[in-house]
């Protein structure tokens, strides 16, 4: 039965499961159950629910089920013999969604405290257990699941699914150590999207014994966690311009921007600004305008960068945060657009700057509506629909084919990789397209740079959303 320890906060309950012995093997002045209940009291949880041994892991499921459907808010679930930084544990607990995740480190060598997943870029595309096999896996669960409120439903009849086939042995020699493992296995199977919250330097393991825990504990003080949490601001699957040319140097004003009191939405006020600055000095038409619109342009992107750094480091990024910064990227790039049209002059240029500003909006609309189409078939496949995969298929057969088996291919191979990440033309590249064309060449130039790199991006882009639509 759960004991609740009850915080002053608004945000996710944890469910603690303190079901195997090692949560209670020493820790400090402490027990490791002890220790991880110190580092949630420092987190905004709204309350922390033990729950301790009982029946086994079928009652261990049906508590979690319970407490689902019990609850007004997300909910976390992480075994107590969880040994982890409190900055990983944030990742998760501190993200202001409140959506559903689970950690995972991007080292793929599984183990049986350390199922192996297969990501599909930020989601979980698959998960494991002792029964439950992934092929071709790519990273590894450490732990800690949350649930968003739009998916408790799911999660209570995901367990209670898998308690009765847990209590009729239909799952193997599962144990209440694999209880979490199996969570995140039924809410994968089930539709459910999961993001994954990778863990970079940080560590979280789960521990068995007294000697793994304390070398466990000795590992974390290896790490500067303000440095790992400065670190993860930046994005690490941004487009090769934005990596190596931009946040390189842009994550060390974030530190500085904190200090100011600088909010996100503050610097991406100020990046439309030198974007219209941009757009007046490119109207100019003359070389020395076209230099100074390209250096302008170049530094609203940056700041657009920094904001949402600014935003993952502080945690205050929101829905409308992202809305906004989305709307104002389209905003600056148009009305560069036009600056552009307005300095060349002539009826041809205006035609090639329309038919660029189509061709982006297209290509948004080719993401927007399959990233749309995606979250509405998994609400509806996990709420009112069967199950996207059986609980009782021990071995995850189902592969991808052609294209996408090509472009997982792709994504083993460095080189590869960032030619995928540079098709597609992202924000990066259209900025650095747009300055340098402008400023070495013409308008006309730009604008037919834009189309024919574009075009091919969205047949790229249309070709993959097919493949998986059809997957």
């Amino acid at each position: 039965m759960p004991d609740s320890l009850t915080r002053d906060s608004t945000t996710t309950s944890v469910v603690l499961l303190a079901t195997t012995p090692a949560c209670r093997l020493l820790s400090g002045d402490g027990t490791l159950l002890d220790r991880l209940s110190d580092q949630l009291a420092v987190l905004p949880v709204r309350d922390v629910l033990v729950v301790t041994p009982g029946g086994g892991l079928g009652s261990d499921l049906r508590e979690v089920a319970k407490i689902a459907r019990g609850s007004a808010g997300a909910v976390a679930v992480l075994p107590a013999d969880l040994v982890a930084h409190t900055e990983a544990l944030a990742l998760l607990l501190e993200h202001p969604a409140h959506d559903t995740g689970a950690l995972v480190s991007y080292d793929a060598a599984a183990a049986p405290l350390r199922p192996p997943v297969r990501l599909d870029g930020p989601r979980i595309a698959a998960a494991g257990s002792s029964f439950h096999v992934v092929p071709e896996a790519n990273a590894t669960f450490r732990g800690l699941l949350q649930v968003g409120e739009a998916d408790l439903a799911s999660l209570a009849d995901v367990a209670e699914e898998l308690a009765e086939l847990a209590e009729t042995g239909k799952l193997g020699p599962v144990t209440p150590v694999e209880a979490v493992d199996l969570l995140l296995v039924g809410l994968v199977r089930s539709g459910v999207t999961v993001r994954a919250a990778g863990i970079g330097r940080l560590h979280a393991d789960r521990v068995t014994g007294q000697i793994s825990a304390d070398v466990a504990v000795t590992r974390l003080a290896e790490i500067d966690e303000a440095r790992v949490r400065l670190d993860t601001s930046v994005k690490d699957d941004d487009g090769f311009f934005t990596t190596f040319f931009v946040s390189t140097w842009t994550r060390h004003l974030v530190k500085p921007a904190v200090r100011l009191k600088l909010t996100p939405n503050t610097v991406t006020g100020v990046s439309v600004g030198l974007a219209l600055l941009a757009a007046v000095w490119f109207s100019a038409g003359t070389q020395g305008g076209r230099l100074a619109g390209a250096a302008l342009l170049l530094l609203s992107f940056a700041l657009d960068c920094l904001d949402g750094q600014l935003a993952r480091y502080t945690r205050t990024f929101s829905p409308l945060g992202a809305w906004a910064d989305g709307m104002a990227d389209r905003l600056k790039e148009f009305l560069v657009y036009i600056g552009l049209a307005f300095g060349f002059g002539g009826t041809e240029i205006w035609y090639l700057a329309a038919t660029a500003t189509i061709l982006q909006a297209v290509r948004h609309a080719i993401d927007y509506t399959y990233a749309g189409a995606v979250a509405d078939s998994a609400r509806v496949g996990a709420l009112w629909g069967r199950p996207a995969g059986s609980l009782l298929e021990s071995l995850d057969a189902r592969r991808d084919h052609g294209v996408l088996s090509f472009a997982h291919r792709l994504e083993r191979d460095t080189v590869a990789r960032w030619l995928k990440k540079m098709i597609v033309l992202p924000i990066g590249e259209r900025m650095a397209l747009i300055a340098v064309t402008a400023a070495g060449w013409n308008a006309r130039v730009t604008f037919l740079s834009l189309l024919c790199w574009g075009g091919l991006a969205a047949l790229y882009q249309l070709t993959g959303r097919i493949a998986r639509s059809a997957r």
